[in-house]
């Protein structure tokens, strides 16, 4: 199997990241078998065109300073790029992906393998990694004005494939904001007065932490937010005004603390600074 390549313009160096190989029609070798592609596989293969292929190939050469020029021949780019198409349409693995190609001749004709070996799974991903978020995003493009020229699609609609980690984390109520609200702040300011140190002349009262109060109100609310009648309404509305002014009370502290470390040159005082005024809006969304 030969693969297409040329000289390079500088000292005759020839090119090591190949463009293809030498086409040739399975289909032709086997006609009674009557093989075709796939609608969605046909399609593809027309959108798939050299700019595309270009711009992937740009990315590859980058794996190395002489990538480009030096080694032995690549995996062309026309069956990198189509061989991650197919696991993407197909949603296969790496390994799945390089088996079931190397297996169909279908897919070999569509991914333009042909009779070559099918790089195995390792191979795939290495070269996988080097395609940028900036060329994904142009392949993307391209790909959607070339179906909507062609009339493949309409494109009026964007589908996004996103992943979804499981964590562990509490349901966002009112309660629950408050008290990150005043836990956040509070750590600050404690923070704020081990860099200001001697320096720090805003009083005991200025760096006092309501963390254990905010979470005897937060527990007490849980508690009556079960009970019904008016005798809980008027509980649950007395315990919720007396969080608000704890978490407005050490949204106060944060701002003195905040003011006191605007002096300071160092470079803890500004990233509290900093966490400060990241901070304090969140705290003001959850009081409002």
């Amino acid at each position: 199997m030969e693969v297409q390549h040329h000289r390079g313009a500088l000292g005759g160096l020839a090119i090591m990241i190949v463009d293809r190989y030498d086409p040739v029609n399975l289909f032709a070798l086997v006609p009674t078998l009557t093989l075709e592609f796939e609608p969605e596989l046909r399609e593809l293969d027309r959108l798939l065109d050299d700019a595309i292929v270009q711009r992937v190939k740009a990315d590859l050469a980058k794996r190395y300073p002489y990538t480009p020029t030096r080694g032995r021949h690549s995996t062309p780019v026309e069956v990198i790029l189509r061989l991650l198409v197919v696991k993407r349409l197909y949603g296969w693995s790496y390994a799945e992906t390089a088996r079931f190609v190397a297996d169909s001749l279908v897919l070999r004709q569509c991914c333009r393998v042909y009779l070559a070996a099918v790089p195995d799974d390792t191979t795939l991903l290495r070269w996988a990694n080097l395609i940028g978020p900036k060329t994904v995003e142009q392949l993307t493009e391209r790909v959607v004005a070339l179906a909507r020229a062609r009339t493949v699609t309409r494109g009026r609609k964007l589908l996004v494939d996103s992943t979804v980690v499981e964590t562990n984390i509490h349901y966002p109520t009112d309660s629950r904001l408050l008290d990150d609200g005043v836990r956040v702040l509070s750590r600050l300011f404690r923070r704020a007065k081990e860099v200001l140190g001697a320096r720090a002349h805003l009083g005991a009262a200025a760096f006092r932490s309501r963390t254990r109060s905010v979470r005897r109100l937060t527990q007490q609310l849980h508690r009556v937010a079960r009970r019904t009648g008016a005798a809980a309404a008027e509980e649950l509305t007395g315990a919720y005004r007396t969080l608000i002014g704890i978490a407005r009370a050490t949204r106060a502290q944060a701002e003195q603390a905040r003011a006191a470390l605007q002096g300071q040159a160092a470079r803890a005082a500004a990233r509290l600074r900093a966490a400060c005024d990241h901070v304090l809006p969140l705290g003001d969304r959850a009081i409002a």
